[in-house]
């Protein structure tokens, strides 16, 4: 008995498996459409760069803006001093190097009702079996019940 297998660089291609192919296109991109309602909303900047920042089919999403690791934490680093323009504070100075101060960040849920801290890890926990089926039918594969 002889039996002949295919390289597995074929095989992955056969299954649109291959580094930065459909299977791996369909995950990046429903991750990032599946993330919104958890990413919180002010302008919508952080929302964006998912998309603006990742790579579709890399297998890695990033989300580059100042700000992205204290909201993903939520947790509040400081020191924030106010700046203060007739008596009203105008604003804050961040210096440089900041630290978190122990202050659980509050998210409005005003635009994305699921908008909170670890948006990517709570998307997963709903979504995760979905996106396994699309992918398992990107592959060609049959989807599991």
């Amino acid at each position: 008995l002889h039996v002949k297998i295919s390289p597995e660089r074929a095989m992955l291609v056969r299954r649109n498996l291959e580094t930065g192919g459909k299977v791996q296109k369909f995950i990046d991109s429903e991750c990032i459409r599946r993330m919104k309602p958890y990413t919180p909303f002010l302008s919508g900047t952080l929302e964006r760069s998912a998309t603006i920042g990742t790579v579709i089919g890399s297998g890695t999403i990033i989300q580059k803006t100042p700000y992205a690791h204290y909201q993903y934490y939520g947790i509040v680093y400081g020191p924030n001093i106010p700046i203060f323009r007739n008596g009203i504070i105008e604003g804050f100075y961040s210096p440089p190097i900041k630290h978190p101060t122990g202050r659980q960040l509050k998210y409005s849920t005003s635009k994305h009702l699921k908008a909170g801290k670890m948006w990517f890890e709570r998307m997963k926990a709903d979504c995760k079996d979905d996106i396994l089926r699309g992918a398992v039918r990107y592959s060609g594969g049959i989807p599991s019940r």
